[in-house]
């Protein structure tokens, strides 16, 4: 067998161990898709989801309405230490000079007005069940996650399959993204967990040792100096897997684990261009989970999507004393343009893209512990993508909605301008892989305007 057919086979059959299955949910039916295989060809595409868990504040990105929502807000916007709307109204302290020379490069669409008037029908603002919504991208509680099916969608197209080498990555661990549905996946199929050092359940080195108690340590082959074991051990060790498991993929997986290591650790070492004043923020593990999700792209186009929390800058539910949104909105667009200016020197920008987008947004009134409660309006922005995306700027515009009770002070897409409900995110990520109809997924809600 080859090297890289069994690498991938081996990967797939080992995934089964990394991913645990959620609840059951509705069966997919695929021969409802409408299908282009074209359109998938030729945008050759690969997504970074990023998900701002919390529901971060849309205001980062958009300070159009400042001068009233500061008017009429119940404790003083100074509070910040700083509030200059850019150019383009973006919040300059928390990101909007790297929003602006994004925007100015044409490598982003910053959209103002994702907003839900479901939710805002039901009035609901809840982080778990709009966390699940969006990762569904559906409001109907018993479908899978957007990743589940993708997955399934582009097996049945003959697209994906078990020679595919990491087609689905988390950063994050387990998530809604990858919730299951009524119809079987494949364990192929099935997301793959790693962490910024790209560490893999392969790995032979000293966090082996820790496995095992005092007594078990004190056995022939412990290095006391590297903490691990050395090679006659992990033989002996490769030995009694053999003899322990059935035949079948998990025991070639155990076989061959030592060349599985050294595929993960390739991609692990590979460099990073030289990126000049737009290299990686040092010490940033965002940074760092950026970072090495493109490199797994760049080195591995089996791979579709890789989703991604935004942990290492923090969590975006700022009720109160909110300052530091506005230094974790500088990291976050700081290492995006980073981002940027990577997939710009490995010549992938025109099929890479990155969304980022959260479960929902925030009021805009400073409330009395100088936070934000939970609002229905949020920013997506996407980057990337050129070869299927037509980058436009700032899209949407807003109005303050002052319902006359304190604490109730909200931003809502002004009459006429462009919106579109969260679900319709997971449905832009369908289309761009070649499904014409990704509103019959996404609860009759259509792709972004992109």
């Amino acid at each position: 067998m080859q090297r890289r057919s069994f690498l991938k086979g081996s990967l797939a059959a080992a995934t089964c161990l990394l991913t645990p299955t959620l609840s059951q949910a509705r069966a997919l039916d695929l021969d409802a898709i409408n299908f282009d295989s074209g359109r998938y060809s030729s945008n050759n595409a690969q997504t970074i989801v990023i998900f701002m868990y919390g529901g971060a504040s849309q205001l980062a990105g958009n300070l159009s309405n400042i001068e009233e929502i500061a008017e009429k807000s119940q404790s003083n916007y100074d509070y910040f230490r700083g509030l200059t709307p850019t150019a383009r109204e973006c919040w300059q302290e928390a990101g909007g000079i790297h929003m602006e020379a994004l925007l100015d490069a044409g490598d982003m669409t910053l959209f103002r007005s994702c907003y839900s008037a479901v939710r805002e029908e039901n009035n609901n603002k809840a982080h778990g069940l709009c966390v699940t919504q969006n990762q569904k991208g559906s409001f109907d509680e018993t479908s899978a996650g957007i990743v589940t099916n993708l997955a399934q969608i582009l097996q049945h197209q003959g697209l994906i399959d078990d020679e595919s080498v990491l087609p689905f990555v988390s950063l994050e661990g387990d998530s809604v993204f990858s919730q299951e549905g009524e119809l079987p996946i494949d364990a192929f199929l099935k997301p793959v967990s790693l962490d910024e050092a790209l560490q893999n359940p392969y790995e032979r080195d000293e966090r082996d040792w820790f496995y095992y108690t005092p007594e078990e340590q004190d056995i022939d082959g412990y290095d006391s100096n590297t903490r691990g074991f050395d090679a006659p051990l992990h033989a002996k060790m490769d030995v009694l897997a053999q003899s322990i498991n059935s035949e079948g993929k998990i025991k070639d997986a155990f076989l061959k684990r030592e060349e599985l290591d050294e595929f993960m650790k390739g991609i692990a070492v590979s460099t990073v261009p030289d990126l000049g004043e737009d290299a990686y923020p040092n010490n940033d593990r965002f940074a760092e989970k950026l970072e090495t999700s493109i490199k797994i792209m760049v080195n591995n186009p089996d791979t579709k999507m890789i989703t991604v929390g935004t942990g290492g800058l923090g969590g975006w539910d700022d009720h109160n004393d909110a300052r530091e949104y506005v230094s974790r909105m500088e990291s976050l667009f700081r290492s995006l343009r980073s981002a940027v200016a990577h997939l710009k020197a490995e010549n992938k920008e025109q099929s890479i893209n990155i969304m980022v987008f959260g479960e929902f947004g925030r009021n805009v009134n400073l409330n009395a512990a100088l936070g934000w409660d939970h609002g229905n309006l949020q920013n997506f922005y996407v980057l990337g993508g050129k070869r299927y995306f037509s980058h436009r700027g700032v899209v949407g515009e807003t109005v303050v909605e002052d319902t006359g009770s304190i604490n109730r002070l909200y931003l809502k897409p002004k009459a006429g301008s462009y919106s579109f409900e969260p679900m319709s995110i997971a449905a832009t990520i369908y289309s761009i892989y070649g499904v014409n109809n990704p509103e019959i997924l996404c609860s009759n809600s259509a792709a972004v305007e992109l």
